[in-house]
């Protein structure tokens, strides 16, 4: 069952209004749905307005940030729970023990490579948990295409392309990630 779901998106707000839109409804969602959310602990860019939009409508978040972050007083303050780790690997660690599932949403490098890295470990058979990337708006067409590229050019199987579950939809992809946890669960 999916009981805590790890997301990871920008520490900055992007240019597009969308994307803060899309943040406020997934932080709703996982509230109303009663999923515990876990995040990097910052209180800006998208960052901070998924966990903000998750507290206010009553759900429960927890954060993982690492000390350095912290002294750069980019630690969110009022969340369920904060979780200082020493290092950038320490959080990614940490978070994955602690979810059931990841998703992306839109960002930059550091939100590419945690997704890739969850990936990697599903591939690897280290965990078997779901990977998801919400694509706000054509955001990631290119990451997906780029992914079917490598099954054309042998460089990716086709199984382990499937390890990432895309959609437009934030709805119907969570409820994707919830099939798969159940049959992951089962």
């Amino acid at each position: 069952m999916l009981r805590r779901l790890c997301i990871f998106c920008g520490s900055s707000s992007g240019r597009r209004s969308v994307h803060g839109q899309v943040v406020q409804q997934v932080g709703r969602l996982l509230a109303l749905r009663g999923i515990e959310l876990v995040y990097g602990g910052g209180n800006i860019g998208l960052m901070g307005a998924l966990a903000n939009a998750c507290l206010e409508s009553g759900g429960r978040v927890i954060g993982v940030i690492p000390q350095s972050l912290v002294d750069k007083e980019v630690a969110h303050s009022g969340l369920t729970e904060l979780r200082v780790v020493g290092s950038m690997h320490e959080r990614k660690f940490l978070m994955a023990a602690l979810s059931d599932a990841f998703m992306a949403l839109p960002g930059g490098y550091g939100t590419w490579e945690e997704l890739f890295e969850m990936l990697t470990w599903s591939q690897l058979e280290i965990h078997r948990k779901a990977c998801a990337l919400l694509n706000v708006d054509g955001y990631y067409d290119p990451l997906l295409q780029m992914a079917d590229k490598a099954v054309e050019e042998g460089f990716l199987r086709a199984a382990n392309r499937d390890l990432l579950l895309a959609d437009t939809d934030l709805e119907r992809l969570l409820d994707r990630v919830c099939k798969q946890c159940a049959i992951e669960a089962g």
